[in-house]
This record gives C-alpha cells, sequence and structure tokens, in this order.
C-alpha cells in the first residue's frame, strides 16, 4: 500500500508541474565534492602530549595496507553463525582486559586472535611490573575468562621498555 501510495505521488507531482520529468531533475543536488585533506587526522593537543596507537598514527587509506586487524575472527564472514556473539565478546574482553591491567595498558592496543576454539589475547606491559603480581593477573585473567567465554583463553604479554615504538607521542 505504501509503495502505491508514494508513486501516485510522484505520478502527481510530475504532472501537476510546468516541465514534467525535469521536476525530478530539480531535486537531486548537483553540488561539487569538497575534498578535505584534514580527515582522518589527530590534531595535537595544546599544553600536553597525546598518545596516538599505531592504527591512530596511520592514514585511514593506508591503514589496510600497513598494519593487521585488532580482532581475527572468521565468524564475520558470509554464513557465518556467530557474527554478533563474537562482537559482544570482544567488546567484553577488551574492557575485563583494561580492568585487570587498569594503569598499565596505554592506548586501545588489545589484539584478540581466534583460532578455533582457543582465544589468544595479546598486548603490551611496561617492564617496570614486578613479576609476580604480573603472573598473578595473568593467571587471574586466563581463568576467569576461560570460564566466562567456554574456551581455552591464552595471554600473550610482551614486556616493553618504554612505549614509544609502539605508541606515537603527538
Amino acid at each position: 500500500m505504501a509503495y502505491n501510495f508514494s508513486q501516485n505521488i510522484w505520478k502527481n507531482a510530475l504532472l501537476s508541474s510546468n516541465h514534467g520529468a525535469w521536476a525530478l531533475h530539480r531535486t537531486i543536488s548537483t553540488t561539487p565534492v569538497r575534498n578535505r585533506v584534514s580527515v582522518g587526522r589527530y590534531k595535537p593537543l595544546e599544553g600536553r602530549k597525546q598518545l596516538l596507537t599505531y592504527d591512530q598514527a596511520i592514514k585511514p587509506h593506508e591503514l589496510a595496507h600497513k598494519k593487521s586487524w585488532n580482532t581475527w575472527n572468521t565468524s564475520t564472514l558470509e554464513g557465518g553463525r556467530r557474527s554478533q556473539l563474537t562482537t559482544i565478546e570482544d567488546m567484553f574482553i577488551r574492557r575485563f582486559i583494561h580492568g585487570a591491567w587498569f594503569c598499565h595498558i596505554k592506548g586501545q592496543q588489545i589484539i584478540i586472535k581466534r583460532q578455533h576454539n582457543i582465544i589468544r589475547i595479546a598486548f603490551c606491559l611496561p617492564k617496570k611490573l614486578p613479576p609476580q603480581s604480573v603472573y598473578f593477573i595473568t593467571g587471574f585473567c586466563e581463568r576467569l575468562l576461560s570460564i566466562w567465554l567456554h574456551c581455552p583463553v591464552k595471554l600473550e604479554i610482551q614486556a616493553v621498555e618504554n612505549y614509544e615504538g609502539y605508541v606515537k607521542i603527538v
């Protein structure tokens, strides 16, 4: 019913106008595209430094060529049955890891790799942390995530001296 109604409106508009088919031409915008060169660029903050991750520091059109994606899964392919569930799980994993390692992870660099039934989570930590706390929080995170997600979870932690090689400071 709605389709016929809108079709009748267009017919009446064409018949009532003076120029017939030219009435549709008048409604189309023909303004030129404005090419802006500042798209996808982070502006430096005045008075303080801003940490940019690797994917934020690269231009958007170069991102797919220079970098791999932060989440690897095949459920988003055509015919995948878990695309929404996988997205929700990835959001939960990122928030949980940020909460467990609350003051030690800089930026948004948490990489989630799904391989068959195993979830691998990779991120960087500073070397200044005591090893006992790193081992405890690693085991704590792996155990809780394995229980909640019903599959084995492994943390792959890289200890770095400073973040300058991994995070760009603007």
